[in-house]
């Protein structure tokens, strides 16, 4: 499956703050054709820094994850994450 994974690793400090944040980036990564993967569910730490909310999310291509990140909608609800998380986020680009 072509495309681009959005790969995030959070710590959250504020449930209340980040749980409005979620509640807005789902829709606004929906819109940009991303599609969740992987979304806080179980894992395995195996190196580098432990976070306990890890995300996977495909877009159809590289260049529509970042234009969803830095589109009005997903900035808004970034807002909401600022503070209120310790993240970590890659946008990689799949091979076939």
């Amino acid at each position: 499956m072509p495309g681009a994974y959005w790969i995030a690793h959070v710590t959250v400090t504020n449930p209340e703050a980040y749980g409005k944040y979620a509640e807005a980036a789902g829709p606004a990564i929906a819109k940009a054709g991303g599609k969740f993967l992987a979304r806080g569910a179980r894992y395995v730490q195996l190196e580098g820094k432990e976070r306990a909310r890890n995300v996977v999310a495909w877009f159809p291509s590289l260049e529509a994850a970042e234009a969803c990140y830095r589109g009005p909608e997903y900035q808004a609800a970034l807002a909401h994450a600022k503070g209120a998380a310790e993240r970590d986020l890659v946008i990689v680009e799949a091979i076939e």
